[in-house]
């Protein structure tokens, strides 16, 4: 099992400072993998975040948050081993051509330690704001995915589908590890879940139940294989949004990675036996407690496979 965690990128925790500490941090303790998130902007009028769900607030935490591709970029040039993720980067928002050139060029800097997590956006706002259609999205990421590929591809590069266009053209850098860039999806239908098994490198799902993480689990591994493809080849990278208790929280109802350090080791085991392979955790507080509960983790975990 790889373990990460996700940089202090936004809110009131994003800084210069915490972003570099954590960077370092994380490398020193031995985590495996620092990532980012993508979000435009915080409408300042409630949304519904969720279809039929009445309208709230967003999170502060989004009316400040740092681009993605120049955090793991600062991130690069301050470690040396630690994988750097895109957890996601809503694809439609960015031209793939632009995002290709620009992930390949963060692959170069950091010797060949990008994975390149994508979704397809819900917001609307975002969209307007990017001047991007919500159209874009679906079976768009197919063909989004595509490009990047193709960009990342042998020049000359040339690239015509429904929606995106590449002219015949040279275009670099490519990115240091071969065959690409990997590209692994985040999303929750289950019509985008079963897509993405057709497609792509690998699948991010968030963490919530075990049943619905085994579903999702199953409903990719079931579209990979009705695909030609092998599903063992596709890796399945966790997203995990956790919560600290210092006290144990009842078992019943409780959600993956909401507890104390223990029981995150446990959901860690139970993860692992649907065939997750890497876990990343996201938190909130300062960054030097997260640092500590992450080296809790990555103690415990080791003990616990020996």
């Amino acid at each position: 099992m790889r373990i990460g965690m996700s940089l202090p990128q936004g809110g009131g925790d994003g800084s210069r400072d915490s972003i570099a500490l954590a960077a370092r941090g994380a490398e020193a303790i031995g985590l495996d993998s620092l990532w980012v998130l993508d979000r435009l902007l915080r409408p300042t009028r409630p949304i519904s975040t969720v279809p039929g769900q009445p309208a709230k607030p967003l999170s502060k935490f989004y009316a400040n948050v740092f681009d993605p591709i120049e955090t793991l970029t600062f991130a690069a040039a301050l470690t040396e081993r630690v994988t750097l993720g895109t957890s996601v980067i809503i694809a439609p928002l960015h031209p793939p051509v632009v995002l290709a050139k620009r992930l390949a060029t963060l692959d170069q800097l950091s010797g060949g330690r990008v994975i390149a997590g994508l979704g397809q956006g819900w917001m609307p706002q975002e969209f307007a704001a990017a001047g991007a259609s919500l159209a874009h999205r679906g079976k768009g990421m197919t063909e989004y995915v595509a490009a990047l590929r193709a960009v990342w591809g042998p020049d000359p590069v040339c690239f015509d589908s429904r929606i995106y266009q590449i002219p015949e053209a040279e275009i670099g850098p490519k990115p240091v590890q071969p065959g690409g860039i990997p590209v692994i999806i985040g999303c929750f239908a289950p019509a985008a879940i079963a897509r993405a098994g057709t497609y792509a490198d690998g699948f991010n799902p968030i963490a919530t139940t075990l049943d619905a993480l085994h579903r999702d689990i199953d409903t990719f591994r079931d579209a990979a294989l009705a695909a030609g493809r092998d599903p063992a080849q596709l890796p399945i990278i966790l997203r995990a949004n956790a919560e600290h208790s210092e006290t144990p929280l009842p078992e019943d109802g409780r959600p993956l990675f909401h507890g104390t350090v223990t029981q995150w080791v446990d959901d860690i085991a139970r993860v692992a036996e649907l065939g997750v392979e890497h876990v990343f955790f996201s938190m909130s507080g300062p960054v030097d407690d997260q640092l500590a509960l992450m080296e809790q983790v990555v103690g415990r975990a080791d003990s616990a496979a020996r």
